[in-house]
């Protein structure tokens, strides 16, 4: 655990709190409807699914499809709800109760489904119109909402309760099944209250396919928890769509273990683009009163085993920050949620799933006891404070759209706020992604474009012509004004963001991100001061892209993932194409139908191709892949047929026949194969098998091997962020972007007479945004790292070609753009045998 703060403790009496949240608006008195009862004990006929939440007004019931029972599922041995059971135990609710209604968000991997539940009173479809009415006021009209008294009224605070979204940590799930069925059924009058003036929104489990299976991530091996800038997974998506949809004032994201319970707020850094002063004056209050409902429980460490709640914020230095928003709670604060972590106590998951069963259960129901609390707390805290967490919400999305800038948090605002705690941006006027010939790729800008709106931000597009502080964009070109609601959430996406490594010590995970650079768009920054001028609605897609020009053979650039995928979509239809010098596939006049279809499917572009044109015939590849998961969901994502390898599977006897290439980047290594697979192996790549392998696995065994002769050197271990390279003008490197990922940055050194370099970090300092500092001894830090090879290829003695990596350019879908260096990588691999 991290040290405790060299400063003294922060404290929060009740009489701070009091005076914090008094800089909110005036309290009103908040209209209470007649009490609707539980409607226990009436026969109910739930409606068959149906998506989208057809009926109108509440409750909106439906009935749920029953799951074949698992008797294998994780959860039956921990005494907690297996998946198979949580569907009928809501459709058991929603029979009893007109408080409950209950829905499908979405789906995983395997098609397991998503539910989220509704605890509300009932509303008439007039009420709910109304409801909407108000939340869309409060998102797109703030400075009207913030005077609108009728609104602060009659507006039902929206809470959030996302649970299970790692597999093995279970109890979230339970707790939320338990609050359910107790405000489903309860005559207390405090709850009837709750339910008239809230709508309680819960996510019963967001990854099925772990909490079934025993395992943190999902079926694609995605931790969902690191996902939500990018959105890949379709459980990340669905818990997402639904922050947006609900934008709830409050939001708890419930984990394990951490003893004592960890509540958030975090330690620096705090992410730059939040209205923090907003947002800490609710969460740390907030935090104190879940750690008091904890405390009230009664569990001891003696008796228990269960030690005092900690809140890092007060408690720790550094290491738990809320910096990335790759976070389900750091990403629900872009929508104005006062949004937590909590991590319940008790470890019953990895290798203590191996306890005797009794004592997993007595955790467990302990654990659950930890969840429950919080959830109560957070509700009871947005009962008491209603008014001042709306006029917060409002506040943040006014200053969005006034272009103010943000409010420093001050010892005066809040005094126990240290210096270490405030982070600030300067936000740009606006952001332009151009159209036409200003743009790299029309796919990427209509993927980033989509992106944005996905997520809440305004997009507009240009209309004809227009000239933005200077230059003139073409029409069709994509606007996003910085004077928005969602402001920080459109700077998190295309900003470039900061350089951080001065500032702090420890992170948790990554420091640096940027879509705007990294998923192959140009985007060009307005900046402050600059007059600009939105026209019309925003849009509700990016206009669809794609086309072929020219009559005879064709080039299809492989620029984008998108060209990729269409390229293995012309291999599936039996296309036969050729690999240009330039990085670039060359498809015959023939084929035109073909190469309309995938212009039409995949938005690609395909351009009339110079007369003499030609180059290495190319098929379909089959790539052995031994990396992690991130990495093969883009392979397959490109369309590429992958085969996972490891060592057992080549000690096995494997054929390589099957495959064209191989891709390491972690669990392979030369010495774990014994002397036949070494055999084989080599035989492969003498016989014109292709290799590519990054980081460390990945040169390791190029050495092993003996192909290239290049030495990886590795900076800091912990350095992570946005880098600038310069690329060659080459078949593999040629239409990289400027900008790419590192995790754990290295390079390459002592290079062979054999050996290309193919893309350098940057001479003037490759750091763009992140953190990466020298070791204590100096070395491994960015200045060492300036000019130096981050990619190389090179054609060994046998004839076989090889690339190697020191970035990764397809870290958890992040570098984006940088996919296509990886697949031209790979098809250039096969090609030099």
């Amino acid at each position: 655990m991290p040290s405790a703060r060299s400063r003294r403790p922060r404290t929060l009496g009740a009489a701070l709190v009091v005076g914090l949240l008094a800089s909110g608006l005036p309290a009103a008195a908040v209209a209470a409807p007649a009490s609707q009862g539980a409607d226990q004990g009436t026969v109910r006929t739930l409606l068959p699914a149906r998506p989208g939440g057809e009926q109108q007004g509440y409750p909106r019931q439906v009935q749920l499809p029953v799951q074949p029972e698992d008797p294998q599922d994780a959860a039956i041995k921990l005494g907690l709800t297996p998946y198979h059971a949580i569907a009928p135990k809501l459709n058991d609710l929603q029979l009893t109760s007109n408080r409950v209604s209950a829905e499908v968000i979405g789906s995983t991997v395997t098609g397991r489904q998503l539910y989220l539940v509704t605890l509300t009173a009932p509303e008439t479809p007039a009420e709910t119109a109304a409801q909407d009415r108000m939340r869309e006021k409060i998102l797109t009209k703030p400075a009207h909402a913030k005077n609108d008294r009728r609104l602060r009224q009659e507006y039902k605070t929206p809470v959030f309760l996302n649970n299970n979204i790692h597999g093995n940590e279970w109890e979230g799930t339970d707790a939320a099944l338990r609050l359910i069925e107790e405000y489903a059924t309860s005559s207390d009058p405090a709850v009837q209250q709750i339910l008239e003036q809230n709508r309680i929104y819960l996510v019963v489990t967001a990854n099925p396919d772990g909490r079934n299976g025993n395992t943190r991530a999902n079926a694609s091996g995605f931790d969902l928890n690191r996902d939500f800038l990018t959105a890949t997974q379709p459980e990340s998506i669905a818990v997402r769509d639904a922050l947006v949809r609900t934008q709830p004032l409050l939001m708890l994201d419930l984990h394990g273990y951490v003893n004592g319970t960890l509540i958030e707020p975090t330690t620096p850094p705090h992410g730059e683009n939040y209205e923090y002063d907003l947002f800490i004056k609710h969460a740390y209050p907030n935090g104190l009163g879940m750690e008091s409902a904890i405390n009230d429980l009664g569990y001891t460490p003696g008796e228990d085993g269960v030690r005092a709640p900690q809140i890092p914020f007060r408690d720790w230095a550094e290491g738990w920050d809320d910096w990335p928003p790759i976070f389900t709670p750091q990403y629900a604060a872009f929508h104005g949620a006062v949004s937590h972590t909590v991590e319940i106590p008790l470890r019953v998951n990895n290798a203590d799933y191996g306890l005797p069963e009794e004592e997993l259960q007595r955790r467990s129901a302990i654990n659950t006891d930890v969840a429950h609390a919080a959830m109560t707390a957070t509700i009871d805290y947005g009962m008491e404070h209603r008014e001042e967490l709306l006029a917060d919400q409002i506040e943040i999305f006014r200053r969005g759209q006034a272009g103010e800038p943000q409010t420093p948090v001050s010892e005066d605002l809040f005094p126990e706020i240290g210096e270490e705690d405030v982070y600030l941006t300067d936000y740009p006027r606006g952001y332009v992604i151009p159209a036409g010939e200003d743009q790299r790729s029309s796919a990427a800008a209509a993927r980033l474009v989509d992106h944005l709106i996905a997520n809440g931000v305004e997009v507009h597009i240009t209309r004809g012509k227009q000239t933005i502080d200077g230059t003139t964009y073409p029409a069709g070109s994509y606007v996003v004004d910085m004077h928005q609601s969602l402001r920080g959430m459109a700077n998190t996406i295309l900003g470039a963001g900061t350089d951080i490594s001065d500032r702090v010590d420890a992170m948790y995970d990554i420091s640096g991100w940027s879509p705007g650079l990294l998923w192959g768009a140009d985007v060009v920054t307005v900046p402050e001061g600059a007059t600009l001028r939105t026209q019309g609605r925003p849009i509700t897609e990016a206009v669809p892209t794609g086309g072929v020009t020219g009559d005879a053979d064709l080039v299809l650039p492989l620029d984008d993932p998108t060209d990729v995928a269409a390229l293995n979509s012309l291999f599936d239809a039996g296309v036969s194409v050729e690999f240009l010098a330039d990085g670039t596939v060359l498809v015959g006049e023939e084929d035109h139908e073909q190469a309309e279809r995938v212009a039409r499917d995949f938005g690609v572009t395909l351009t009339a191709a110079p007369d003499d044109a030609g180059g290495a015939s190319l098929d379909r590849l089959t790539v052995a892949v031994a990396a992690g998961a991130d990495e093969r969901w883009a392979l397959e994502e490109m369309g590429f047929d992958i085969v996972p390898v490891t060592p057992t599977v080549l000690n096995d006897g494997f054929d390589w026949g099957q495959v064209d290439t191989l891709y390491v980047s972690s669990g392979l290594t030369w010495e774990a194969l014994d002397d036949d697979a070494r055999t084989d192996l080599t035989r492969f790549l003498a016989g014109g098998g292709g290799f590519v392998g990054r980081d460390r696995a990945g040169a390791n065994l190029n050495s092993a091997a003996d192909l290239l002769e290049a030495d990886l050197v590795r900076g800091r271990g912990d350095a992570n962020g946005v880098v600038s390279v310069d690329s060659a003008d080459s078949a593999v490197a040629g239409a990289a972007t400027p900008d790419t990922f590192v995790y754990s940055p290295a390079w390459f050194t002592d290079l062979g007479e054999e050996v290309t370099v193919e893309q350098s970090y940057a001479e003037d300092g490759p750091l763009v945004s992140g953190r990466w500092r020298p070791a204590a001894d100096g070395s491994g830090g960015p200045a060492d790292a300036q000019g130096q090879p981050a990619v190389v290829s090179g054609v060994d003695e046998s004839g076989a070609g090889v690339v190697l990596f020191g970035t990764q350019p397809m870290f958890r879908a992040h570098p984006k753009g940088q996919y296509p260096l990886v697949a031209r990588a790979l098809i250039w691999s096969t090609t030099q045998g």
